[in-house]
């Protein structure tokens, strides 16, 4: 969290953008203190609200301050937090999964002896998976990336 919430602001500060008008951090205490110390390595500690929000119980944790803030289940505020906390779950999973399941499309067409990472790309690109281009015919295969590469994909 620490070194998350650390390079972030440190881009912000060296492009001279908007700094937020608030920051939640998923988690509670911990993971607030650790944003906190970035912060403070910055400079930028007591200009920019942190809150942090543990997710068991939905307490949310100022610094500093060692008991939580419990907010009604019912209202709009907590609400609204816990929406902008499961959309940030939402696109780091989905932005996960996407970046594993590129990786291993291509580790396993680049396993094949004359196929590079450009001959990869340019084979998912048309194929869409994996499996596809393994049924796909010779003929296909040639068409978009050559004989050789061909023949290399069909002796696997």
């Amino acid at each position: 969290m620490k070194e998350i919430v650390g390079r972030r602001y440190k881009r912000i500060m060296e492009e001279q953008g908007e700094y937020p008008q608030l920051i939640i951090v998923d988690g509670g205490k911990g993971q607030l203190s650790s944003a906190c110390d970035a912060l403070k390595e910055l400079g930028l500690y007591g200009k920019i609200p942190i809150v942090g929000i543990a997710k068991k119980l939905e307490e949310i944790y100022y610094p500093e301050d060692p008991l939580p803030l419990l907010i009604s289940k019912k209202s709009p505020a907590l609400l609204l937090i816990q929406r902008v906390r499961d959309e940030a779950h939402r696109f780091g999973i989905t932005f996960h999964r996407l970046k594993r399941s590129n990786s291993t499309f291509v580790t396993e067409l680049e396993n094949i002896p004359g196929i590079g990472k450009k001959t990869a790309d340019k084979l998912l690109a048309h194929f869409k998976s994996f499996k596809k281009i393994k049924e796909a015919s010779e003929e296909e295969l040639i068409a978009i990336a050559g004989e050789k590469v061909a023949k290399a994909i069909k002796s696997v």
